[in-house]
């Protein structure tokens, strides 16, 4: 049963680096801010695409695993592109976005916003089967 791992991460983009705000502190915001974020992102998806996914969940966790402290995302499941016939019962793809590096990196409400909508498209592609090549190229890296 092939399964992929798709990730966000801005530190391995040039030019996007992981920085501080300018006064040199993270940007507050609550998980529940955050979370609001993420779902007017995921309201922001067309509903022609939105009606396409399948088997998907979303989550808001603080932080990513320890060995990338820098991913901003990241998809774990079987893109739609590669589903077969065996594909049934599984558990749903899961999509998690990582609230502390999306801070860290923002200097605004205004920087978070863009970068969390960034986030959620650039991994919701990936359920759809794109990968970060194409999504590089589309300006969604």
């Amino acid at each position: 049963m092939p399964g992929r791992t798709g990730h966000h991460s801005r530190a391995r983009t040039a030019p996007f680096r992981l920085r501080l705000s300018d006064n040199g502190h993270v940007l507050e915001m609550t998980r529940e801010e955050f979370e609001e974020l993420v779902a007017e992102a995921l309201d922001r998806i067309p509903p022609e695409l939105t009606r396409l996914m399948d088997n998907v969940a979303v989550f808001v966790e603080d932080e990513p695993p320890s060995h990338d402290p820098e991913l901003l995302g990241l998809y774990e499941g079987t893109p739609l592109t590669d589903r077969g016939e065996w594909y049934a019962g599984v558990l749903p793809d899961r999509i998690t976005i990582y609230r502390g590096p999306t801070l860290r990196m923002s200097a605004t409400r205004e920087d978070v916003v863009q970068e969390t909508e960034v986030t959620v498209v650039h991994e919701i592609a990936h359920h759809f089967g794109i990968d970060d090549e194409r999504l590089h190229a589309l300006g969604y890296g």
